[in-house]
């Protein structure tokens, strides 16, 4: 990170950073240079602007140390995540040992479906505060009561620590489901980056009770494969080729639990037992492709799957809730289909539901 990221305190950089994005476009311009074009798609002008402005603080998310990593993860996301979002009821909660925290947007009635949501991070860094506020806007604009699960993070706890908390915390919702407050038969499973492949890995190995709906930002999914848009996004773009070799290295250093299914998911024999899914990835992100092998698995083995490619974003756009526009309006787009999905699930059940 660069002496002027570490010196200027952040509330400063997040003012600087709400100045840019307020500037008329011409002058957006000459902050940005050039748009720049990739495997046919032009990266959007937010997204644009908003990875200029990191590379001229110095901002990084650094690989050096996993603390470091942590550490510049939580200073970027203060930045981008915007202003607390209200109208939401925050407590913390264990399940069987796992931390968490639950969600219940304000005038919410009994009986609510539940989302379980898996930060992302690498499974290295990001926590509970990180995504604090996409917590809050998936619990406010969809109507559901969200659970957290701050799961054990590596190196400190590698594989498969990760994905047996995600599952501990999704059979303690199963079990708790009238302490929650929240309708056993409507729980969605979810979560961006690594929490996108804890999301799907918990899907497919839960017990009695199947989640109805998974909702995936951008999940890492297959450790065993090199695609395309790992060479072509690998540098540039937040997460990069450089980092995500990092993270599995420390989350998985022996090779031979790369090609688990408990890590790589799409290596499973069987994918037709997940629920619906709703799947989005970005344009410029290394993670693209596999990502999109994942949608095309489940559609294959008959699972309703919608694949939404944002292509002018970058990895990581759902926790940028605060500039801009075009990033909220991507994790919108996803709580649309996320209560598309659970109203159907209770419409199997013979309930309407209106919105």
């Amino acid at each position: 990170m660069s002496k002027l990221a570490e010196s200027l305190p952040p509330g400063v950089l997040a003012g600087a950073l709400r100045f840019a994005f307020g500037l008329p476009g011409p002058l957006r311009k000459l902050i940005t240079g050039p748009p720049i074009t990739l495997d046919g798609q032009r990266l959007h002008p937010e997204a644009h602007l908003l990875l200029r402005l990191q590379q001229l603080s110095g901002e990084d998310w650094q690989t050096t140390t996993p603390a470091a990593n942590r550490a510049a993860l939580t200073r970027s996301n203060f930045l981008v995540s915007g202003p607390v979002i209200e109208g939401v009821t925050v407590r913390a909660v264990s399940m069987d040992g796992v931390g968490g925290r639950f969600y219940t947007p304000h005038g919410l009635a009994e009986g609510s479906p539940l989302l379980v949501f898996y930060h992302g991070g690498g499974w290295v860094s990001g926590d509970l505060d990180s995504h604090d506020n996409l917590c809050r806007f998936l619990a406010v604009e969809a109507g559901v009561r969200v659970l957290a699960a701050d799961y054990r993070l590596a190196p400190e706890h590698p594989f498969p620590a990760a994905a047996d908390d995600a599952r501990t915390a999704y059979e303690w919702a199963v079990a708790n489901a009238s302490e929650l407050r929240i309708d056993p038969a409507r729980i969605a499973v979810g979560g961006d980056s690594a929490g996108g492949n804890l999301a799907a890995v918990t899907a497919l190995h839960a017990d009695a009770v199947k989640p109805v709906f998974l909702l995936l930002f951008y999940p890492a999914v297959d450790a065993t494969v090199r695609r395309r848009s790992r060479e072509i996004f690998g540098e540039g773009f937040f997460l990069t080729d450089r980092k995500m070799d990092w993270f599995l290295d420390h989350y998985a250093p022996s090779r031979s639990a790369h090609a688990d299914p408990r890590l790589s998911v799409l290596l499973a024999d069987d994918l037709s037992g997940l629920p619906p899914t709703y799947l989005a990835t970005a344009g410029f992100d290394p993670l693209r492709d596999e990502g999109e092998a994942f949608a095309e698995k489940l559609a294959d083995q008959g699972v309703p799957v919608v694949l939404r490619r944002y292509e002018g974003l970058f990895h990581g756009y759902a926790n940028i809730l605060g500039v801009g526009g075009v990033f909220r309006e991507a994790v919108a787009e996803a709580v649309g289909a996320l209560r598309t999905g659970l109203a159907l699930a209770n419409a199997r059940k013979g309930v309407t539901e209106t919105a």
